[in-house]
């Protein structure tokens, strides 16, 4: 029971193969001699990659799947390379959506899983890995002719999962160019490829889709981050619009397409993005919306799902959440900031208040003990009822995108506070950190 109660909200999904045995760098290299060139060793002797080499982070992914999923596969020289405990998180919570009661099993028998991957790419991730670790059928999309190529190839060097699994070339004359991407930042609706209409052909239907859309409006966004290589085309990586415009349009095909899909999904890279996007869908009037949290190491990522199907059960309104757990973004940080500034600036507001921090720069959070004393001093201006014991919580600093940070606020378990007290202090923390990291950005919240 201890060791569930560990599990923090937005961790690698239990049934991950990679959650209690991560990938063991030294012991692949001895079995793989084409990744040994790219293993060294740390100081304290422990086996890493470098994040920054294209090829390294592309002979890792190909080992590990031909060394745990038996699947044999590449990709050429600057296409999206996917991490695999990542893009495995994403399959598990979408296995956890089918197989939950919020609506009706719609499966008879043991008719297989239908799943539908919109911009499957030449990596084909998705479904190489639902149909191996799960025996789901899919339909991958994509326009390019590279990415058709190599999704094919992908599929076909695989003959034990290569009958579930088809490839469904999206026909599209325009194609997306720098020039358009200039003047994406004023863009606000979709103008690419179809995504589902006109993609699903009449009469088919799906358990699900999925999707990992273009998380930004032009290249030089995307190219930001200088600690990861993993490539990416501009049609895999850009959209005028951004993915907001790339998930509405995936929105409003669904209302056309209504029950043809039990559960439509996307990942989101941006948590305001989020925001806006579950109002969108209770405008357009779905039964049912959930959200998750993806973490793998210091990057954050979102999932979205919605259903037209009507719920079998009353669902309780995401809105009442746990205040428990407090999120908010820094988003516009200058270059010259890093994570470890923002965990520093955040040791620095509890310390000059006299609370108690430990500071963990491996993972990147701090835990933290306030005295009912300290909280008067954090919130002078504002009155609360005493509580008896002391505050209790933990602040963890995530990697979202080049820029933008994600920090989390956390009770620790068993802990409780004051209705308002935890939101209070945190509050006062992301007034301070905005107005040392991005004080032209407005005091408003990025809050979900």
């Amino acid at each position: 029971m201890g060791k569930k109660r560990k599990r923090e909200r937005g961790s690698i999904h239990p049934r991950n193969k990679y959650s209690d045995n991560p990938p063991d760098f030294g012991v692949l290299a001895s079995l793989y001699p084409s990744f040994q060139p790219y293993v060294f060793y740390s100081r304290e002797g422990k086996p890493r990659i470098d994040w920054k080499d294209f090829n390294a982070t592309r002979e890792l992914t190909r080992v590990l799947l031909l060394h745990d999923h038996s699947i044999t596969w590449w990709i050429p020289d600057g296409q999206l390379c996917p991490t695999i405990p990542n893009r495995s998180n994403y399959i598990h919570w979408i296995e956890d959506l089918l197989s939950s009661d919020i609506i009706p099993n719609s499966q008879e028998g043991n008719n297989v899983i239908k799943g539908f991957d919109i911009g499957t790419g030449a990596n084909c991730i998705y479904p190489l890995l639902g149909a191996s670790l799960l025996g789901w059928s899919f339909i991958g999309t994509d326009v390019t002719d590279v990415a058709l190529e190599w999704a094919e190839r992908n599929v076909k060097n695989n003959p034990q999962i290569s009958d579930l699994i088809e490839i469904r070339k999206v026909d599209f004359e325009e194609e997306l160019t720098e020039k358009d991407l200039k003047n994406g930042d004023k863009i606000k609706n979709y103008h690419g490829p179809p995504i589902l209409m006109g993609v699903v052909k009449s009469g088919e239907s799906f358990d699900f889709c999925m999707c990992n859309p273009p998380f930004f409006e032009t290249m030089e966004e995307s190219g930001l981050n200088p600690n990861t290589s993993c490539g990416g085309t501009l049609a895999e990586m850009v959209c005028p619009g951004g993915e907001q415009a790339f998930i509405t349009r995936i929105i409003e095909d669904s209302v056309q397409l209504q029950q043809s899909f039990r559960w439509y999904t996307s990942m989101v890279g941006k948590k305001s993005n989020l925001k806006s996007l579950i109002g969108k869908l209770r405008e357009v009037g779905v039964s049912v919306v959930k959200t998750t949290e993806f973490v793998q190491g210091q990057t954050c990522r979102w999932g979205v799902a919605w259903s037209f199907v009507p719920p079998s059960k009353k669902i309780i309104s995401s809105h009442v959440a746990s205040k428990n757990v407090l999120t908010f973004m820094l988003q516009g940080i200058q270059r010259n900031f890093s994570a470890f500034h923002v965990l520093q600036s955040i040791e620095s507001f509890f310390h000059t208040n006299g609370a108690t921090c430990k500071l963990n720069t491996a993972t990147f959070h701090i835990d933290i003990h306030v005295a009912m004393s300290n909280c008067k001093e954090i919130l002078k201006d504002i009155d609360f009822v005493d509580q008896s014991n002391d505050l209790q919580f933990r602040i963890t600093v995530f990697e979202q995108i080049p820029g933008t940070l994600l920090i989390r606020g956390s009770l620790k378990p068993g802990e409780t506070s004051v209705p308002g007290l935890l939101s209070s202090i945190f509050q006062k923390l992301e007034d301070a950190l905005r107005n040392s990291f991005c004080p032209q950005k407005l005091s408003n919240s990025d809050h979900v």
